[in-house]
């Protein structure tokens, strides 16, 4: 390898995003419009990804999955989030509802859910939040009370991507209310089938709509208690752990928003004309174009390092996942925001799909930490 082969991509991640980007372009953004319309799950999305192993890219070969690395998946997503963001949700949870098995389950819990998310079976979703319990997850009130060789669940998880489809759930409950606090949660996979595991109605949402967001219901749940993924009172650890890998691929996600939107408004403005020319040739419009795709490129930049600490295990992950993730997130925002402008009164209509992307983008500020939440873990880093 020579020093200038040092930042840029190797050919087979290049031939990764071209071969993401073919299925993406043919098979899941001309439904993209439909999905949002009408709120469905983009299952159309779903069946291309699983027949070209797109689905969830980052399962294991030993776990029957094509084992791609960290920037590998992110690439996958960033480009699946161009073309359509609820889409992108499908590999990005799966590997968000089962990164707490990689990262701690026992081998028994691996070879039983992994291998049926890598062949498309079955989707994984990951049960963290609650009403009252978001950012300040250590409060949760969803408990697990042993009995016997099982665990009984009681209480509710919210904002549940994926909920309803997915077949598999990562759930955090306590497990022992009298431990210090955050010490007494453990998880546990829980399956759509469980006896007394029900889901509140889907919510109404600004964007991301092809992506069910619903809440989880457990009304005396029993599991066995061999589903525990890591050990007792390890939970939030785990948790945690989980999300300085997963936070990246929000940063992907938001760059691949944003790079749609771009994509969508160079074309535009080539095309339109006002004063008897294209609206490209104005200064004012290319100072703002310049200033879009710097601060994507920067951005973009930021998640692939971010990847990559994520793939060695580098003791500042948690740095750089919550700032390509946070990052990222305010630049699809902004982005988004300018292409909307671009346009003018089209950015504003459904004609385009501008004004979906920057619905959409708003969500990579708040989920899997809000961005404030983000600045909090970035300076703790910072202190220690």
């Amino acid at each position: 390898m020579t020093d200038f082969d040092l930042f840029r991509l190797s050919d087979d991640h290049e031939g990764l995003r071209a071969a993401v980007r073919a299925v993406v372009d043919a098979k899941v953004a001309p439904h993209a419009a439909e999905v949002d319309d009408k709120s469905v799950f983009p299952q159309m999305s779903y069946d291309a990804l699983r027949a070209a192993d797109f689905h969830a890219p980052h399962i294991p070969q030993v776990y029957d999955g094509v084992g791609a690395d960290a920037l590998a998946t992110c690439l996958v997503i960033e480009e699946v989030a161009r073309g359509c963001a609820s889409s992108s949700l499908i590999p990005a949870v799966n590997k968000l509802g089962t990164m707490p098995l990689l990262l701690a389950a026992s081998e028994e819990v691996k070879a039983r859910y992994l291998p049926p998310v890598a062949s498309g079976e079955a989707m994984f979703s990951y049960g963290l939040s609650e009403r009252e319990a978001g950012s300040d997850t250590a409060s949760m009130r969803c408990k697990a009370s042993e009995d016997g060789d099982h665990f009984v669940l009681n209480g509710h998880k919210s904002w549940i991507t994926n909920a309803g489809i997915s077949e598999y759930y990562t759930v955090l409950a306590v497990t022992d209310p009298d431990a210090a606090r955050g010490r007494g949660v453990s998880a546990f996979v829980v399956e759509k089938s469980d006896e007394g595991f029900t889901f509140g109605e889907p919510e109404r949402k600004l964007g991301i709509k092809g992506s069910p967001t619903r809440e989880l219901h457990f009304d005396n749940c029993r599991i066995p208690a061999d589903r525990m993924v890591g050990a007792r009172g390890e939970g939030l650890k785990i948790a945690l752990s989980t999300l300085d890998h997963t936070r990246v691929t929000i940063g992907a996600q938001a760059v691949g928003i944003a790079q749609g939107a771009l994509d969508a408004a160079l074309a535009y403005v080539k095309e339109r004309k006002q004063f008897g020319k294209a609206v490209a040739e104005f200064q004012g419009l290319q100072f703002m174009l310049a200033d879009m795709a710097m601060k994507l490129e920067a951005a973009r930049q930021l998640v692939y390092v971010a990847a990559a600490k994520s793939e060695r295990g580098d003791a500042d992950l948690p740095f750089f996942g919550a700032a390509a993730k946070c990052y990222a997130s305010d630049v699809a925002m902004e982005v988004t925001t300018d292409a909307v402008q671009l346009l003018g009164g089209a950015g504003y209509v459904k004609d385009f799909p501008l004004e979906r992307m920057m619905r959409d983008a708003k969500i990579t500020q708040i989920y899997e930490g809000t961005n404030q939440i983000q600045r909090l873990v970035m300076a703790r880093q910072l202190l220690k």
